[in-house]
């Protein structure tokens, strides 16, 4: 059998991808008056008062700031969601893995909200323009929560923050597993580079909640994306998925299109239940291409929906 080999190119890849997250906590001290944040990367940042001018490097946490009632002065410059549309009109200054440094610096950012793998570096860069830099990630539905929870003491919506992972709380309850087990391959593509989500990235996590059930969760994880494993295509044809999702930030036919080609080259995967039977789908990429931040209730709808149809 042939292998599906992982070619990792591209910075638009590493955009996707974060690392290890570690719980966020914030404390006042009220002999200093001063909010202390301590981020993801477990580094703690101060300021006099909450934050007003923010900076998004990503579409996650900007639709987080914007579901407590806050706004962002600078937006990354990736197409916003539905959620986001009202504030098209903000200046875009880039991503996590390209931003335009004057852009940010003519904004006067208090604070400029990046992603703790991607960013650790521009640490210095983001203080010599006079702001600070929170670092946070999201493989998990609660590294979101814990987004939710830091954002909303950093901006004085902690009533809110709550409420909203309440909201989160309680859709994960009212999940309705399938009534029987359906096997599913989640890949994140980008042409020429394809990879199996295990169970500790953000999608396995979301697979797990809306009771799939991850083939890839006993394979090895990549050493540069320890949320991914190698397609090993004989593991994959001898699992037999019934469904195949397929994950991407940018250009979804065209990652489907050859993940398809590279199934051609090898005829046994036309016997897999899901490639045989049309299951194999592309998944919105505002949900699953990167962090859905507020928006992770409808990730788990998708998800939910897909399952059940298959099952039922």
């Amino acid at each position: 059998m042939k292998f599906l080999h992982v070619i990792v190119t591209g910075l638009g890849l590493m955009l996707f991808l974060g690392g290890c997250s570690q719980s966020a906590t914030v404390d006042k001290e009220s002999k200093q008056g001063a909010l202390n944040v301590k981020d993801f990367a477990g580094r703690t940042l101060s300021f006099h008062e909450s934050p007003q001018r923010i900076v998004a490097l990503s579409t996650g946490e900007m639709s987080i700031i914007y579901a407590l009632g806050g706004e962002v002065v600078g937006r990354p410059s990736a197409q916003l969601p539905d959620s986001l549309q009202k504030a098209e009109s903000i200046q875009a200054i880039g991503t996590t893995h390209q931003y335009d440094v004057e852009l940010i610096t003519s904004l006067r950012p208090d604070i400029v909200l990046g992603n703790e793998q991607l960013n650790s570096k521009d640490i210095s860069t983001i203080e010599g323009m006079g702001s600070q830099l929170l670092l946070t990630s999201a493989n998990s539905v609660k590294d979101i929560q814990h987004q939710i929870t830091l954002f909303g003491e950093m901006l004085g919506k902690q009533q809110k923050a709550k409420a909203l992972n309440d909201q989160i709380d309680q859709r994960q309850k009212q999940v309705h597993h399938p009534k029987e087990k359906v096997r599913t391959l989640v890949v994140y593509g980008a042409p020429g580079t394809y990879m199996a989500a295990l169970p500790n990235s953000l999608s396995g996590n979301l697979l797990d909640i809306a009771g799939g059930v991850n083939i890839a969760e006993d394979e090895p994880a990549l050493e540069a994306f320890p949320q991914y494993a190698q397609i090993n295509a004989e593991k994959v044809i001898e699992a037999d998925p019934d469904l195949i999702l397929l994950m991407t930030h940018s250009n979804p036919e065209d990652v489907k299109a050859g993940f398809m080609s590279e199934m051609k080259q090898n005829a046994a995967w036309h016997d897999v239940s899901a490639v045989r039977n049309g299951h194999v789908h592309i998944l919105p990429s505002d949900l699953f291409g990167t962090n859905p931040g507020a928006d992770v209730i409808k990730a788990i709808d998708v998800l939910e929906k897909k399952l059940k149809r298959l099952s039922s």
